[in-house]
């Protein structure tokens, strides 16, 4: 959410960076609904004092066996007055809140100016593109050859896009968790959670997904729980409502969590197999931080991820999201993308956006420099470390052999057990 007061005093910088990010919102409309709420407030407050007057007057008077009631009838109109003001005031503050939670977070400026993600910059790129003297198969073609992945099964159990891994491959998923839960607690100093997939409207409204994205969310429409679309939602809930101390921060968490979404497209070619899903598994990175150190924790948090695929041996790009890129509540955000051998493209397995006090504001979330110091808005940040789904795209078509099989990247070997993923005979 918004500063309210920032948008009063900055209201056309607000309305511009509204229009690079393609939202929409109606500034006019809330600096009227503010200005009538401020005056509103002035004529109760009025109207209090000039009550509290007369009820000293009444008691005077009454003390002094001397007729009240004109005075009486007088307090009473001002409390009807103050009555009405209030109910005035309370419908005035819910519209406000409403037009308030449909303006997106605002682009940081250092973000570039684009109408789509053609406008989005490549910030540099890691590893050698492979090469194959032989025909490659692409990740459907493999799975199905190795019987590792089983998607038609996954139709006939939930629909398109809910997966079933079979054999070695729900063993290198698993493996591709925990090496990463591994690396980014023993190596990159986050603490390990693991939280619920159903969380409550709250939630979803603290993180920024309600009430915009709400279409997008798969509900449980009996209990008013929603399945979390990623582990961005609850980590980051953990401290709504929260007063931190200053000592604590940043705040670093990793955690494992199935997300899902109902969002996943038309159902065609560019979204077969693994490349889109409506349930995936991924290993979230959050951090809450003081709001000077947000954007350098931005760019640990990019080489975090990073270094996951550096380690397996993907090659990957990272791109500086435009500002009509951006998501709802992000104020900057870098993907991370690998490279797919057969689809000869790259796939996004991992966004690092900063989030600034967006949703810490939504959040009620804030952080205390010192024992005795006013509460401030902390900056919370979060990154994908990595999504699983694209990330196997990209490693068995980088890793597949002539023969057919697929070789096992070094590092996940000890959580693996086997070197090499062929054909297994049930």
């Amino acid at each position: 959410m918004l500063d309210l007061k920032f948008i009063r005093e900055n209201s056309a910088q607000v309305a511009q960076g509204i229009r690079n990010k393609g939202e929409m919102g109606d500034i006019d409309r809330i600096l009227q609904l503010d200005e009538r709420r401020r005056e509103i407030i002035q004529q109760v407050e009025k109207f209090k004092h000039d009550r509290n007057a007369l009820s000293q007057q009444v008691s005077q008077l009454k003390k002094a066996g001397q007729p009240a009631d004109h005075l009486i009838n007088q307090t009473r109109e001002i409390s009807q007055n103050i009555k009405n003001l209030d109910e005035d005031l309370k419908n005035i503050e819910d519209d406000l809140k409403k037009d308030l939670d449909q303006l997106p977070n605002l682009p940081h400026s250092s973000v570039p100016i684009g109408k789509d993600a053609s406008d989005n910059v490549v910030v540099r790129a890691w590893g050698k593109i492979p090469e194959f003297d032989f025909e490659i198969s692409d990740h459907i073609e493999i799975a199905e050859r190795l019987d590792i992945m089983d998607f038609p099964r996954g139709s006939k159990i939930s629909g398109r896009g809910f997966p079933v891994y079979k054999g070695l491959g729900a063993k290198l998923e698993r493996a591709l968790i925990n090496f990463m839960l591994d690396t980014h607690g023993n190596e990159h100093g986050f603490r390990e959670v693991f939280t619920p997939f159903l969380v409550n409207r709250e939630s979803m409204y603290g993180t920024g997904q309600l009430p915009k994205l709400e279409e997008d969310m798969y509900l449980c429409e009996q209990d008013d729980l929603f399945l979390i679309p990623t582990a961005e939602v609850p980590i980051t809930n953990m401290h709504r409502d929260e007063i931190i101390s200053g000592e604590q921060l940043p705040i670093k968490y990793c955690g494992y969590t199935a997300c899902f979404r109902r969002e996943a497209g038309s159902w065609g070619k560019e979204t077969r197999g693994f490349l889109r899903l409506h349930q995936f598994n991924k290993v979230e990175l959050v951090k809450i931080v003081t709001p000077e150190s947000s954007y350098t924790e931005l760019e640990l948090l990019l080489r975090d991820a990073s270094r996951i695929l550096e380690l397996l041996g993907i090659p990957f790009r990272v791109v500086e999201l435009c500002s009509a890129d951006l998501s709802f509540a992000a104020a900057k955000c870098y993907d991370i993308e690998v490279w797919s051998p057969a689809e000869k493209r790259w796939l996004e397995a991992s966004s690092c956006s900063n989030f600034e006090d967006f949703q810490a504001r939504r959040l009620n979330l804030r952080f205390r420099r010192e024992p005795t110091a006013k509460p401030e808005f902390p900056h919370t940040l979060n990154g994908s470390g990595l999504a699983t789904s694209r990330l196997m795209v990209a490693l068995l078509e980088t890793y597949q052999t002539d023969e057919g099989s697929v070789m096992v990247p070094e590092v996940l070997r000890p959580y693996t057990g086997f070197n090499l993923i062929k054909r297994e005979d049930y």
